[in-house]
């Protein structure tokens, strides 16, 4: 389905249990949750989008991208949901746009789940977009694409994988959403700082973070659980930037225990 804006838009699950929605990271596809769905779907109303500019959604993005934007999409599909508010369950970009949500219109935000996500962008993390972008300004799509695995996944599930990871990398080269897109995005989240204003956050607020993050670094998700009032920290010993994908079992059961407590 789309929203009168153009945001494509699914739902797994109960129609009448608690709303939730899965915002994607910097690739914006809604797909990269299916591995969660089964198990969180069984609990909740499950959402999948696509970001605007990825997908099936609008590829139309405006000149300049923020975060703020990010957030009001979020907005619409709450929307068109129909329902007064609902979990956000956002992975590292997916996360930043939750919390400017959250910041902006907090009676629309039940639960805020952040996962390897950060409060403003951490210079290790603008080391790896720095790198990321000279890959696809100086060598194209492809090597790009190529790298992305290594800022994902811990290097054992590089290697006992890599016949899946190079289906996918094939899988998203044919539907790569551009670079000026990728370009615009990176943007937003570089430009992102909302560090002194975590105080304001008024949502119940949970930080999932990976030891073994090799994009954002768990401290980023320490700052968010010391800066948000009454936010918990969880952290997973674990499966890297993508860790919901590295370990879904792992995760799904974190995600559940931390929603029912």
């Amino acid at each position: 389905m789309l929203t009168a804006g153009g945001i494509y838009w699914e739902e797994h699950g109960p129609a009448d249990a608690p709303a939730m929605i899965l915002s994607a990271g910097l690739g914006g596809s809604g797909n990269y949750w299916l591995p969660n769905v089964k198990g969180l779907a069984e609990r909740f109303r499950v959402i999948l989008y696509d970001h605007r500019g990825t997908g099936r959604s609008d590829r139309a993005l405006p000149d300049t991208v923020t975060v703020d934007q990010m957030g009001d999409d979020l907005l619409e599909v709450i929307d068109a949901l129909g329902v007064p508010s609902a979990i956000i369950v956002g992975h590292a970009a997916g996360g930043v746009a939750g919390l400017a949500l959250a910041l902006k219109a907090p009676e629309r935000v039940t639960c805020l789940v952040l996962v390897n996500a950060f409060s403003k962008a951490d210079p290790h993390f603008i080391r790896c977009f720095e790198t990321r972008l000279a890959l696809l300004r100086n060598s194209g799509p492809e090597a790009y694409l190529k790298a992305q695995p290594l800022f994902l996944y811990p290097a054992v599930f590089i290697s006992q994988m890599h016949e899946f990871i190079a289906a996918e990398e094939a899988q998203h080269l044919a539907h790569f959403a551009g670079a000026e897109a990728y370009e615009k995005r990176i943007a937003a989240l570089l430009a992102f700082d909302v560090d002194a204003r975590l105080g304001e956050v008024s949502v119940p607020t949970v930080a999932i973070a990976t030891e073994d993050d090799m994009l954002v670094p768990y401290t980023c998700s320490e700052r968010l659980a010391e800066g948000i009032a009454g936010a918990e920290l969880a952290v997973m010993r674990w499966g890297g930037h993508a860790c919901n994908f590295t370990d879904t079992e792992t995760f799904n059961r974190l995600l559940l225990e931390i929603l029912e407590n």
